[in-house]
């Protein structure tokens, strides 16, 4: 390619998302690496599995200077984050601006924020007045988040799970200034896909089902909701998601400067929350099948609350039964599970013992969330095989289970799925509580678990290859990385790939963002073999 205007031509046809020329960001990549495909790089050494080399050699030389690892993997093209909660990925200081804002009350006693009318007198001032005392700040970023949790006498996990309800005011009407955050955040580092938890239209279906009633037969139960009004839940959900991003968008001025965060891919998971009687939880699960049906934003659903919540506990079978009979009426619709979110002394043992189970047998989960108490399950090691087997990847949040369950270093199971070939992501639970990113995760895996950069670049690809994106992969083999047959014999990540392979990409949303990925990558190992090199001067 000799100019950046054919390379534009050549690659806005890989990606059917947009009409659009492919964004500045992953245009410079593609720009990059053709360049770089035209000519011998500087000092002799060759394109591709040399530049990778050079890259992990760094990267093992950074591993001694912390600081400058940071910015390595902040660098480091993430293919995405596939466990995230919208309002737990907010920071507290933007809570605490909107609540200012939007004139809210602080509850003074239980640090939460509260609608108007305020009351000073009786401790509910209104927040801009309370924030006036020193110190106020400090206190409510604390009362929002698990920063300084090891200073008070709760738990961490109290701590993580209080956090919601006390900031949840602030976040009602603000799904899209919520979203616009997390985009800029994933773009900052170089995250290309995210894939979100919320529950717009589960309040609603929630009093439907309170409405209907508990039904021991799926059908009539779901029969009944129907008849009582679902659809036009249904219908008010999928408006309040594209309103979020209408929003998200809007505040970015993606029509506009269209700053990097505009290019971050975003998509949806109904977050059915399952600490309420089996008939709501029915109705919501009934909510988010239909919207992952027939909406392309949302492309799966997750059970979300506290795994150890007496009813979570009481009622898990249930609630597996309940998405395995909803999966009959509507087949296809992808699921992701929090199963094994819990350790010895948080639940008594025999609650440990089939969760990650029952999610992928009974409910067919895709992806686990979290899987921390694998080790504990009955059949341990036939578990792994199935999951193997199954290829269901494991979606690992090292912080939060740190703080929320105290399981870290050699007691999680992260190297135990890797050992037995279960393939695994990295993913952030609740950035905004527990005060981290994406690329925290990357460097605490790195640094507790000595991976190689080889391994962080397998965890990157994983978010990608297992994304509920719509479309057909570009590995024809998951684990290898080895490419479909459309695609056979091409550089994945090349500005003009062969029509074959450009028909394939066109024709598919994940295969494309993939080979976007893939174009990161050799831009970001070439421009990592040159710094190795000006060191070596």
């Amino acid at each position: 390619m000799s100019d950046r205007a054919s390379i534009s031509s050549a690659v806005t046809a890989l990606s059917p998302r947009r009409a659009a020329p492919l964004p500045t960001p992953i245009l410079a990549a593609f720009l990059a690496v053709a360049l770089a495909a035209c000519s011998t790089a500087p000092g002799g050494l060759p394109a591709g599995a040399d530049r990778e080399a050079a890259t992990a050699a760094r990267f093992e030389a950074l591993k001694r200077r912390p600081a400058e690892l940071t910015a390595f993997l902040r660098a480091l093209p993430k293919g995405g984050d596939l466990h995230s909660h919208l309002s737990g990925a907010v920071y507290a200081e933007s809570y605490i601006e909107w609540a200012v804002d939007d004139g809210l009350c602080l509850v003074v006693e239980a640090q939460a924020l509260a609608a108007p009318p305020c009351d000073a007198e009786a401790g509910r001032p209104p927040v801009a007045e309370a924030m006036a005392e020193p110190g106020a700040h400090g206190r409510l970023v604390d009362a929002f988040s698990t920063r300084n949790y090891e200073r008070r006498p709760v738990s961490g996990h109290d701590q993580f799970f209080v956090t919601f309800s006390r900031f949840g005011a602030a976040g009602a009407e603000r799904g899209g200034d919520m979203l616009a955050e997390v985009m800029t955040r994933a773009a900052d580092q170089n995250i290309g896909y995210l894939e979100l938890m919320l529950s717009p239209g589960m309040s609603a279906a929630r009093r439907l089902g309170a409405e209907v009633g508990w039904d021991e037969d799926p059908g009539r139960l779901l029969a009944g909701l129907e008849a009582a009004g679902l659809p036009a839940v249904v219908e008010q959900a999928r408006a309040s998601f594209a309103a979020i991003e209408s929003r998200a968008r809007s505040l970015l001025d993606c029509q506009g400067a269209r700053p990097p965060a505009c290019d971050v891919e975003v998509r949806f998971l109904a977050q059915v929350i399952r600490t309420f009687p089996p008939e709501q939880v029915f109705a919501q699960t009934a909510l988010a099948f239909e919207l992952v049906d027939g909406d392309p934003a949302v492309v799966g659903l997750n059970f979300v609350g506290p795994e150890d919540d007496p009813v979570s506990l009481r009622d898990y079978r249930l609630h597996m039964a309940t998405i395995a009979a909803l999966a009959r009426e509507t087949p296809g619709v992808p699921v992701t599970l929090h199963a094994g979110e819990l350790t010895l002394g948080l639940v008594p043992p025999e609650a440990l013992r089939f969760h990650i189970r029952e999610a992928v047998e009974v409910a067919g989960a895709r992806r686990i969330g979290h899987g921390v108490d694998l080790l504990y399950e009955d059949d341990p090691y036939g578990l792994l095989r199935t999951l193997a087997e199954r290829d269901v990847a494991i979606e690992i949040n090292l912080t939060s289970n740190d703080v929320i369950l105290g399981v870290a270093g050699a007691e999680h199971p992260f190297e135990t799925y890797r050992a037995h070939g279960v393939p695994l992501t990295l993913s952030t639970d609740d950035e905004g509580v527990s005060r981290i990113d994406l690329t925290h995760e990357y460097r605490r895996a790195a640094e507790t678990y000595d991976l190689g950069y080889r391994d962080l670049k397998r965890l990157s690809r994983n978010a990608l290859s297992y994304a509920f994106l719509e479309g057909e992969g570009l590995w024809a083999d998951r684990r290898a990385f080895r490419p479909v047959a459309a695609c056979a014999g091409e550089r994945p990540g090349e500005a003009t790939p062969a029509p074959s392979c450009a028909a394939f990409l066109a024709g598919s949303e994940k295969a494309a963002l993939q080979w976007e990925l893939e174009a990161a990558f050799r831009a970001f190992e070439a421009a990592q073999a040159d710094r190795s090199r000006a060191a070596g001067a």
